[in-house]
């Protein structure tokens, strides 16, 4: 089957999507859940066990407290209460706790520390009960989302005129797990205890109360974690936590005839205390067992999406040299006698595997978990890939296919340039396997876009003063093009260029550059240095100097309101001029007014300030400004969308669609304007910019190739990520702007909204390059050239990285470091699927004008 390249590649990243979330959804622990549905009504509690006669105690006991207030505080550390701090920040807290009506703990949240997973876990003269806790603590920089100390350590004090304890009696803060409160609660409350609950009951909140009831109230939460425990875990009668709790109950039952024969013994106390010290090893055995099944690996599940990816990678990177070619296409062999047969029999060991893995598995597996339809698509799949595979492996082996530097030249050598390409992309993927550059892959991507700044100033040099071998310069040559910039090339040894319409000719020797274009070329590279240099300083990010105080903490601070309004309006004002060149008169006064809309949210909500409003009072949501934007964002991706349209009707008019990708583009660079932050905007200013440098003095000069260019847009737009102050800690998603004009949260658009914010970076330079390919070249190579390219480029890293945190995890930084940038990866791809979509799009759509 024949296909073209750019076709073949979205296939390839479409599967990878695929593979990825079945990795992910083995690798990141399944919840513990109960079977018990809500629907079928609350299950009548557990009965006081009997042991031969008949207790009189079957309901649920009395509730100790007639009110509960919790009073919750974001990112509230320990020891901004217990230590020395308490006593500074806290002091009424500090002498509540000191007075002795409390009891005071340490709660441990379990990492990602972030705010959502913490709060989504409930007439008579009973006293009432105040929760004081935080949902997370904070690091030294004021940050969270990892698993440092002081992220994860949080101060839980229960404040209630029913503790007594004698002044003075100082305690030690305990070391509890949030997820201990949930249990705590419902018997404080008198309610059932959550069915999902893994945590244990606070047992000194209970120990000034009877035996009976105490060991009532021990017994309840120990049937609740077996019963969880019984319905998770399939070798339950094995774990030591129900061998606990089935002795506890024994002993419990022994108690309580000898509670009804006689109340008053020390026989009595001695057995009552312990039942109630194997109670509670019992919990603690039970929770623990609870958790540690919270963070199983599935294994099988991780190894089927990396099988799937890996497969993937494989494939794209043995169809190097076809999906290369001038023609752009390839042939995948699906037919031939020995494919099916080999396709078979992968089938039926893979369903033998399948079988014998989820009859044997002693934890739950989300694969096994499947039905046998998704399951063996799932398979099919993976057989197809493997089989596909080895066919092209079979090729390249037979017909004796090496990767050349440009097989639609197979003359040319690899330059510099490329072999920075190589290297760089190399020791990028290599890098990942460290804790230290994953938490600081900003410095990787600003060092790999600096040194192909320099060597991009080699190269123009070169190819000015002297060409390759004594020949003359390749390019450097001006052509008009149709927004009025100069594109250029001069055929000589070892140049390697797009494609020419065919109607062009040489250019004279009047066109050679001299002048202001001769200067410009000679300086872009350094501009462009520069440029990069000014974005390093205004949001520092990583671990290790995110402390450090930069031009945004300095521009956003209330003393320099007036700065960053002015500079705010000055990127506003660059992105319009940049912008509007190559957009309709209908699409430039639409970007304008919706330019103007965005200062104006800005001055609504408070972030910026109108020269005759310097007091900025009347501070609101600004939901209606928001909105107004909106209306012009749509209006001018609609109009970019019906001239794409229209150019498949009109197929000479190829001006009409090099308009509708510009203004698709302009209206995300007018959404971005809106979700970025007022000192952001220098960020989106500069990318235009340096985009506007890349293609009239550097692409367009020097003649490089789709590949080379794709890669270059890909460096960039990942150095753009990181330039909006993003990281790979999650504590960086600026979640505002899944909330801009919305007064309520509103699931669907807050996500794409978010997303968008996000990776704004990657997904604008990804559209300028599907704009730049499709105006300088008629040619469908180009863009299917540049869509295999992109989804290589994104496929290396991400599939090698699967297998790294695979083998790493166990690693000590698990779950703070490597876990969250596979998130980061993991949606990387998810976008870079949809790039790709569009890449195909306008390939056909050039295929049909053709």
């Amino acid at each position: 089957m024949r296909l073209g390249s750019g076709t073949f590649a979205t296939c390839c990243v479409a599967i990878e999507v695929l593979g990825i979330a079945v990795f992910l959804r083995g690798f990141f622990p399944a919840p513990v859940r109960s079977s018990a549905r809500a629907e079928h009504g609350a299950e009548p509690p557990a009965p006081e066990p009997s042991a031969g006669v008949s207790s009189n105690w079957t309901t649920l006991p009395p509730p100790l407290f007639s009110k509960v207030v919790i009073v919750l505080i974001d990112a509230l550390r320990d020891d901004f209460v217990f230590g020395s701090k308490g006593v500074k920040f806290m002091p009424y807290t500090t002498y509540l706790v000191e007075k002795g009506a409390s009891h005071s703990f340490v709660a441990e949240a379990k990492p990602p520390t972030v705010t959502m997973p913490r709060i989504k876990e409930r007439e008579t003269p009973l006293p009432n009960l105040l929760v004081l806790c935080g949902d997370h603590g904070m690091s030294e920089t004021g940050s969270h989302g990892a698993s440092s100390t002081e992220e994860v350590n949080t101060p839980l004090i229960l404040i209630s005129s029913a503790f007594e304890r004698k002044p003075g009696d100082i305690r030690h803060p305990k070391h509890v797990q949030q997820t201990d409160v949930a249990a705590t609660l419902a018997i404080a409350l008198g309610l059932p205890i959550p069915k999902d609950s893994v945590g244990s009951l606070l047992f000194p909140v209970v120990e000034g109360r009877p035996m009976r009831e105490q060991l009532r109230f021990l017994h309840l939460n120990t049937v609740q974690l077996s019963k969880l425990l019984q319905e998770n875990v399939p070798s339950y009668e094995k774990d030591p936590g129900f061998e606990q709790f089935k002795m506890s109950e024994r002993l419990h039952g022994n108690w309580i005839r000898l509670y009804l024969e006689e109340k008053h013994s020390e026989v009595l106390f001695n057995l009552g205390s312990k039942v109630l010290r194997q109670y509670l090893d019992a919990l603690k055995t039970l929770s623990l067992s609870l958790s540690a099944q919270v963070a199983q690996y599935d294994i099988y599940s991780m190894m089927v999406g990396t099988v799937v990816v890996l497969e993937v990678l494989t494939l794209l990177l043995l169809s190097v040299p076809q999906a290369l070619r001038r023609k752009a296409e390839l042939e995948v062999p699906l037919s031939s006698p020995g494919f099916s047969l080999l396709f078979y029999l992968v089938i039926l060991v893979l369903s033998a595997v399948h079988v014998i893995v989820c009859t044997s598995a002693e934890s739950s597996c989300y694969f096994c978990g499947l039905s046998w339809l998704a399951a063996g698509g799932v398979m099919v799949l993976a057989s197809a890939l493997l089989c596909v595979t080895v066919s092209v492996l079979t090729n390249v082996l037979v017909g004796g296919n090496t990767p050349r530097k440009n097989p639609v030249h197979p003359s040319s050598r690899w330059s510099e340039l490329d072999l920075l390409i190589l290297l760089g992309t190399a020791g990028h993927v290599l890098s990942l396997g460290a804790s230290s550059f994953v938490e600081e892959e900003h410095q990787t991507w600003y060092f790999l876009v600096n040194t192909l700044c320099l060597a991009l100033s080699q190269e123009t040099y070169r190819n000015y003063f002297l060409g390759d071998d004594g020949e003359p310069p390749c390019g450097l040559c001006v052509e008009q093009g149709h927004d009025g910039a100069t594109a250029a090339w001069q055929d000589g040894p070892g140049c390697d260029v797009l494609e020419r319409d065919k109607g062009h000719g040489s250019p004279s020797t009047s066109e050679v550059l001299r002048g202001r274009e001769k200067w410009m070329v000679l300086a872009s590279p350094w501009l462009i240095l520069a440029c990069c240099r000014l974005l390093r300083s205004l949001n520092q990010t990583g671990v290790q100097w995110a402390h450090r105080p930069d031009l945004g903490h300095w521009l956003t601070s209330s003393d320099h309101k007036a700065e960053l309004s002015v500079l705010a309006a000055l990127s506003l004002l660059i992105v319009f001029v940049l912008v509007q060149r190559g957009c309709s008169p209908v699409s430039k006064a639409a970007l304008a007014l919706g330019l103007l809309g965005v200062y104006c949210y800005r001055a609504a909500i408070g972030s910026v300030r109108f020269p005759w409003r310097p007091d900025s009072k009347d501070i609101s949501k600004g939901i209606i400004e928001a909105r107004f934007v909106y209306v012009f964002v749509l209006g001018i991706l609609f109009t970019g969308t019906k001239d794409l349209l229209k150019s498949q009707v009109i197929a000479a008019d190829f001006k009409l669609k090099t308009v509708g990708l510009w203004e698709i583009y302009s209206g995300l660079v007018l959404l971005a304007a809106l979700l970025f932050r007022p000192h952001n905007l220098p960020v989106l200013a500069f990318s235009l910019l340096i985009q506007t440098l890349m293609t009239k003095f550097i692409w367009k000069p020097l003649r490089h190739d789709a590949a080379e260019i794709t890669v270059m847009h890909y460096w960039f737009g990942q150095a753009f990520f990181y330039f909006q102050g993003n990281s790979n800690n999650i504590a960086t998603v600026d979640i505002s702007a899944g909330f801009v004009g919305l007064d309520t949260y509103v699931e669907i658009p807050a996500v794409l909204l978010t997303a968008f914010g996000t990776y704004a970076g990657p997904v604008l330079w990804a559209s300028h390059l599907v704009h730049f390919l499709s105006s300088e070249t008629r040619s469908g190579s180009a863009l299917s050239h540049a869509c295999f390219c992109y989804a290589l480029i994104c496929s290396i890293p991400v599939s090698t990285y699967i297998v790294l945190v695979t083998s790493l995890r166990y690693h000590l930084f698990i779950w703070s470091v490597f876990s969250p940038k596979l998130l980061y990866e993991g949606m990387h791809l998810l976008i870079t699927a949809a790039v790709c979509v569009f890449f195909t799009a306008m390939d056909q759509t050039r295929l049909t004008q053709s």
